[in-house]
């Protein structure tokens, strides 16, 4: 079984969400990057995306800019960022996804991209910008890789669009929580909860929400509403903030407890 589909079926038999770590591959650097990587893994996520830094983002906002820009200046590339993926599987069962634009993928060769990520124990794939109607090579190309193509829905998708998006894929949908880039606020729950549900009642894969969660209280808030939170910003913030590298990883797990803490609120009687 896919890694991704054992964790969303383990949560479900317990009740519980999946708390989904976005960080950016090789930030600060690919050594201090590898140990942020398994300390989050160690302080309760239960899914990590290792972002490729990439120069001309589309939905990226500006703390995920600031740490691909630095990634890519320290020569981060898509080649280590597999290799990175790669080195954290030596140690770490946790499921991994990748998350790209497709310009890398593209011209890195999508057949030995496919291969190579296969191999270096990915088990999801997310291509931010590229649609379900031009994905066929790449989705051609993991044939037989035990990777799921992952897809995004937006606030405004509607559920012919889901039901669409969700042929084909698999692992889990995305579900932006609003209309905007990563990492600002201003989250309306009660549009938030209606959209989750209609798309929930259409869609056949787990459904996470993402953009805009920053703190426990958020992540108490949200957790009842899907299968799980996908948090990338509030991490990468603390670690912007931090500044001192060796003091990161440490930074990074006390963020992930806060937001575990408050998922786990969520189930605590009112």
């Amino acid at each position: 079984m896919n890694r991704i589909d054992a964790v969303f079926a383990k949560l479900a038999a317990a009740d519980s969400k999946a708390l989904i770590a976005y960080l950016t591959a090789g930030y600060p650097d690919f050594d201090t990057g590898l140990e942020i990587l398994k300390k989050v893994c160690g302080a309760g996520a239960d899914i990590l995306e290792i972002g490729v830094p990439f120069s001309d983002p589309t939905s990226d906002g500006p703390v995920i800019q600031a740490a691909s820009e630095a990634a890519l200046k320290a020569g981060m590339s898509l080649s280590k960022s597999i290799a990175l993926a790669a080195r954290l599987r030596e140690t770490v069962d946790t499921p991994i996804v990748l998350f790209s634009y497709y310009n890398p993928i593209f011209r890195y060769g999508v057949k030995r991209f496919a291969e190579d990520i296969g191999r270096a124990g990915v088990d999801g794939l997310l291509a931010v910008d590229l649609p379900p109607e031009e994905a066929g090579d790449l989705a051609a190309a993991l044939e037989g890789q035990a990777v799921h193509m992952i897809r995004l829905a937006a606030p405004t998708t509607k559920p012919d669009r889901v039901r669409m998006l969700a042929a084909g894929a698999g692992g889990f949908l995305y579900l932006i929580s609003r209309t905007g880039v990563t990492g600002t606020g201003g989250l309306d729950m009660a549009a938030i909860a209606a959209h989750s549900a209609a798309v929930k009642s259409v869609c056949p894969h787990p459904v996470c929400i993402g953009f805009g969660i920053s703190s426990g209280d958020d992540a108490r808030a949200l957790a009842p509403l899907a299968d799980g939170i996908i948090v990338g910003s509030a991490i990468l913030r603390v670690l912007i903030e931090q500044r001192d590298a060796a003091a990161m990883p440490a930074a990074a797990a006390a963020k992930i407890r806060e937001l575990r803490s408050g998922m786990d609120a969520a189930r605590l009687p009112r």
